[in-house]
């Protein structure tokens, strides 16, 4: 942005007037004017611009980006880095600028030009925290999401471990701690750090625990703490502590159908439950090599919207995919059955995630699928019961979260005892392998 050339003085008085005159100001007439007067005081416009290109990227009144948003935001990041570095608002103004442009930016599909502003921002983070003594780093969580939708899964795990690291002794506070320990659990995971993983998970669960215990949090998210960590171990070929932890859960369920919670919440323990199916279906649910992996164990708030995009554009080319396979699995079980049943659990956790991210009543919408697995897992079951009662016991224990979310704790419980007898008679696998 060059600040040196002549500006018209009619232009400038022009801006003035429509800055001092009396009545609202639409943003396109406050940037017109924002671009001329940074011209000639940069230090005091400078900011203001940034932040008008910013403002009239998104149209409140229709409620949707104007169609020039990128390049809006793009000009709000060049108006921000055009400030003095000695400005002491010069930090702040960019690391919102840089903000609304990565998201623009997602939105294009421009994913490595996203991902270095979110770079970007977390070096302004740093540089602040080091100054102010703050232990979180601003920017710090959207890098290790952006980080793990490109599957750059150690880093990520590194960033929610410094994050977790910076948050975890102040406790749970607002709710904010649980959902980061859920990323944490699923970077750890992802990047091949088992041990680690459970580690965080038993956080996890010792939270939930406290915080149910003291009427501070849901019993329902203690219980999909429990079974999470349960399949976790499981996975491990920790059989016995698994089965300890269904044993807890089979305990809260319980209590559950026989008198509810003890307190009424708002309804973010649906939230919760979908967030840990996402971690416990990653390993089937595989991506084209080419496309971006939502991360697993985060919110789809926090997703970025061309991820968020392309994972549920494809729920129908996925619906067609379950049904041509199931035509396949009816003449040719052997070869097709258990394909279908993984498949099917992927079109389940999908479509589960974005009907729950859009209304409360979720449970209508998945309710066949979780059905319609169960019943799929029991065909695999009587066809190869060495290999289907594992399967079927894991099925069963989806819809029995899914009743629990649905606060259908009675058929809840139901399936989860029925889940407990498919694994033994102290609910633990007999094998290791881990269900795909």
């Amino acid at each position: 942005m060059n600040h040196s050339g002549k500006v018209d003085q009619d232009d400038v008085v022009r801006a003035r007037n429509v800055l001092l005159a009396s009545g609202q100001r639409t943003p396109r007439e406050e940037v017109d004017a924002y671009r001329v007067l940074s011209q000639v005081s940069p230090a005091a416009y400078l900011p203001r611009l940034a932040r008008a290109l910013q403002n009239l990227s998104y149209d409140t009144g229709a409620g949707k980006w104007h169609s020039s948003a990128l390049a809006l935001c793009e000009e709000a990041v060049a108006a921000a880095r055009a400030i003095d570095p000695a400005e002491p608002a010069r930090p702040d103004v960019l690391y919102r600028a840089l903000d609304s442009c990565q998201l623009q930016l997602y939105m294009a599909g421009r994913r490595a030009e996203g991902l270095a502003m979110r770079a970007e921002m977390l070096a302004i983070g740093r540089a602040q925290a080091e100054l102010s003594g703050d232990p979180v780093a601003k920017g710090l969580h959207k890098w290790a999401t952006g980080l793990s939708e490109e599957g750059r899964y150690a880093e990520a795990a590194d960033a929610m471990t410094e994050l977790v690291t910076a948050i975890l002794p102040d406790g749970p506070a607002d709710g904010a701690l649980a959902w980061s320990l859920l990323e944490w659990i699923a970077a750890l995971h992802n990047a091949g750090r088992p041990s680690e993983a459970l580690t965080a998970f038993e956080t996890l669960v010792n939270m939930e625990a406290a915080e149910a215990a003291n009427d501070r949090g849901p019993m329902a998210c203690h219980l999909y703490s429990l079974i999470g960590y349960a399949q976790m171990l499981d996975t491990q070929g920790r059989s016995r502590q698994a089965a300890l932890a269904r044993q807890g859960a089979l305990a809260l369920l319980t209590e559950l159908a026989d008198t509810g919670e003890r307190k009424s919440w708002s309804g973010y323990q649906a939230s919760f439950w979908a967030v840990l199916l996402t971690i416990s279906s990653a390993e089937s649910d595989r991506p084209a090599p080419d496309e971006p992996r939502p991360p697993s164990g985060a919110a789809p708030v926090q997703w970025s919207p061309d991820a968020k995009r392309r994972h549920f554009d494809s729920l129908q080319a996925l619906r067609e995919e379950v049904d041509a396979l199931a035509a396949r699995a009816a003449e040719d079980p052997d070869q097709h059955l258990a394909e279908l049943v993984r498949l099917h659990r992927v079109l389940t956790v999908r479509s589960t995630v974005y009907w729950e991210n859009r209304t409360h009543l979720f449970a209508e919408r998945v309710r066949s699928l979780f059905d319609d697995g169960v019943a799929l897992a029991g065909r695999l079951s009587r066809h190869d019961p060495a290999e289907g009662r594992r399967t079927l016991a894991r099925i069963l224990i989806d819809r029995s979260t899914f009743h629990a979310a649905a606060r259908e704790f009675g058929p809840a419980l139901d399936d989860f005892r029925q889940a407990l007898n498919c694994l033994g008679p102290v609910g633990s696998p007999s094998g290791r392998r881990e269900f795909r």
